[in-house]
């Protein structure tokens, strides 16, 4: 119920409400992955069922996948859809140029993927999620299995010459296994605690061979949407140069609220 949600929870449920409003019928929706993304599914769902929103929408995991068709969206692969009129998912961080580290929840590949086959992408996160500078959330890059303690060793090489401050990274795990992605791979966390030039650090990543992708999101994103406990929302758009903010009033809902698993 929404009286029990916490604060961040409440935050990012009122980004999600927001970004709704985006969501025109008959559209081809991009659908995150993510604590975040998946009270936006819900949303979603409970438009389709109850006000009767006619979309597609494109997964970007199994996940969302599953989570989309149990609230009643038809779901579609992307080459089906060939291209996206928006994708809305969340980020780990986010910086005033609205770049983005994604991949925390291990999809970052679809997920950009999709983002840039979309006419516009926007952002749903809590303010926490606002960094004046990238990397303090590990960066995921995913590498493919092959060789991938050469690939880690070749990255941490590499960083010496780049503009951040730490050079470690982690092989991510699933408890005592290493976690594998939904395209079979591994992901590699990068410490780097501030990241000076994300863009330059991004293309060197995906210059290296055993490297599939980063997670970092530059020129990406065209709106984010913050939310606060207090249910306070605010919509930066980028291209606009414009901000504005409002408030969102909780409803109990029983059918959107119960059995959320993020």
């Amino acid at each position: 119920m929404s009286g029990d949600l916490s604060p961040i929870d409440r935050a990012k449920f009122v980004a999600a409400k927001r970004a709704t409003d985006f969501v025109d019928d008959g559209m081809r929706v991009g659908l995150g992955t993510g604590s975040t993304a998946a009270w936006l599914v819900r949303c979603l769902g409970e438009m389709v069922r109850d006000d009767g929103l006619r979309i597609k929408g494109v997964p970007t995991s199994t996940r969302t996948a599953e989570l989309a068709r149990d609230v009643g969206i038809d779901v579609i692969s992307l080459d089906e859809a060939k291209w996206l009129d928006i994708t809305i998912d969340g980020a780990d961080e986010f910086d005033g140029d609205l770049n983005l580290i994604k991949g925390g929840g291990g999809a970052l590949l679809q997920e950009k993927i999709v983002a840039t086959a979309s006419d516009q992408m926007i952002v749903i996160a809590d303010a926490a999620k606002e960094v004046e500078h990238l990397g303090a959330f590990p960066l995921p890059v995913e590498v493919i299995p092959f060789g991938w303690q050469t690939t880690q060793a070749l990255i941490e090489e590499t960083l010496i010459s780049m503009d951040v401050m730490g050079r470690t990274s982690s092989l991510r795990m699933n408890g005592q296994v290493p976690f594998i992605t939904d395209e079979g791979n591994h992901i590699l966390d990068l410490h780097l605690g501030r990241i000076g030039n994300a863009r330059q650090l991004a293309l060197v990543l995906n210059q290296m061979p055993g490297v599939v992708e980063n997670g970092l999101f530059i020129d990406v994103c065209d709106i984010v949407i913050i939310g606060y406990g207090s249910g306070k929302v605010e919509v930066r758009d980028i291209n606009e140069g414009t901000v504005s903010s409002q408030q969102i009033d909780f409803v109990e809902n029983d059918n959107l609220f119960a059995d959320l698993a993020d």
